[in-house]
């Protein structure tokens, strides 16, 4: 009775009702920055636990391309002599596969990031985006090693970097939001379909195909060039041969594959964020 004469009982508390958004859902970007220390944790994570108890370690970033340029030298630069701009095939080819390298296993992460993640979600709350945005970036650490490579194969072949060489952070950042539009899409609908995780590497398959990366795009016929074009990563691939290797001049098609990437990731936030309230009760 003195505490409330005195007036020192605390009121009521305030109440807040929460219900789930409806219609155009607002992609609130900013809860990013606000968990950015949980972003960079999840990257670390992801990378740790990548070469964990693995012999190699990250040698696997280097493995992976360089190997896959000797099959390509074997098979596309001496049996089928493709032609390779003026430049030794092998270096022709890694200059292709350390991007393209970095985007499919972005790809192939980010797609199937929420079910391997999936305690995550039923656990606790966080902006979800940061599990296929961590999934892509950690990427990226893989891309440095596999990079610093492909500078000393081009040093042994007697290529000399140019100064169009600053240019490849905007590559990178081309096919890292290429790669993370395309994983949005994908790690949203494996959710709810998981027949989409054996999509993944059939569409990763199938899109190698249509990027020059055991070719070059001077191949394609000028009928097909527009429709080519509309694929993000042959401006990535052919952005990081020009830039490197002095070929030609880059593709004037370029802006056309920024376009598509910057469609494809905000297509992929737009539907990641309007599926994302059913993920815990599904995944």
């Amino acid at each position: 009775m003195r505490l409330a004469a005195a007036g020192k009982l605390p009121g009521p508390p305030d109440i807040f009702e929460i219900r789930p958004s409806r219609g155009w859902v607002p992609l609130h970007l900013r809860d990013l920055w606000t968990y950015r220390e949980l972003l960079f944790f999840l990257i670390w994570r992801d990378v740790k636990v990548r070469y964990k108890q693995t012999a190699l370690g990250a040698g696997w970033a280097i493995l992976q391309p360089f190997l896959l340029m000797v099959v390509f030298s074997v098979f596309f630069g001496r049996l089928l002599h493709v032609q390779s701009a003026g430049v030794p095939y092998p270096v022709f080819a890694y200059t292709a596969l350390v991007p393209w390298t970095m985007f499919s296993n972005a790809v192939a992460q980010s797609g199937g990031s929420l079910v391997a993640n999936q305690q995550l979600l039923t656990k606790i709350y966080f902006p979800r985006l940061l599990i296929p945005i961590s999934a892509t970036l950690g990427n990226l650490v893989d891309f440095v090693f596999a990079f610093a490579v492909l500078i000393g194969l081009m040093l042994y072949y007697g290529i000399a970097p140019t100064a169009a060489i600053l240019l490849t952070p905007l590559l990178v950042l081309l096919a890292v939001v290429t790669a993370l539009g395309v994983g949005l899409w994908l790690a949203a609908l494996n959710v709810k379909y998981r027949d989409v995780r054996y999509v993944i590497p059939f569409l990763i398959q199938l899109w190698l195909f249509a990027t020059p990366v055991a070719y070059s795009s001077s191949i394609v016929p000028a009928a097909w060039r527009p429709l080519y074009d509309l694929n993000p990563m042959v401006g990535v691939v052919e952005g990081f041969r020009w830039a490197l290797l002095d070929t030609g001049h880059l593709d004037p098609m370029f802006g056309l594959s920024a376009v598509v990437a910057v469609v494809l990731l905000l297509g992929g936030l737009v539907y990641f964020r309007r599926t994302e309230r059913t993920f815990a009760d599904v995944v």
